[in-house]
């Protein structure tokens, strides 16, 4: 399904492979709420995702961020355990909740601006090896 390749970079884009045992299933919604002082925080697990996100995705960064609109497209592999070929996820995470942490990162680690500018994504989950996260960044 997806072979792992070395960072590749296009006139219109980058694409990379974040490999790993398994893409987090923290999500950025996953923030938690201290009644006594009335603010969110952010729990271990995401904490740990959000850092290790910015850590890999500083490694595949472009020379300068990228100001105009842009296309995003992920494709999120866990491992798929007793499945034989790879299939489609369906089970938690959300997709939404998923890209939300990376895109914030991206952002962190200066892919562009802001993450506004992703004017369109497509984000998938599979059960499938290679494991971890398929990422290609094109500008529109």
């Amino acid at each position: 399904m997806i072979s792992e390749f070395n960072n590749v970079t296009h006139e219109s884009g980058l694409e990379f492979f974040l490999s790993m045992e398994s893409p987090p299933t923290a999500t950025h919604q996953m923030k938690k709420v201290n009644f006594k002082t009335h603010s969110f925080y952010e729990p271990k697990e995401v904490k740990e995702a959000r850092r290790n996100f910015t850590e890999m995705l500083s490694l595949h960064r472009p020379l300068s961020p990228i100001m105009g609109p842009v296309r995003l497209i992920t494709k999120w592999c866990y491992p798929p355990g007793e499945k034989k070929n790879p299939s489609y996820k369906t089970t938690k995470p959300d997709t939404d909740n998923m890209i939300k942490l990376l895109k914030d990162c991206m952002t962190k680690a200066g892919f562009w601006k802001d993450d506004s500018q992703v004017a369109s994504e497509i984000t998938e989950k599979f059960w499938a090896r290679p494991t971890g996260i398929y990422v290609k960044v094109e500008e529109l």
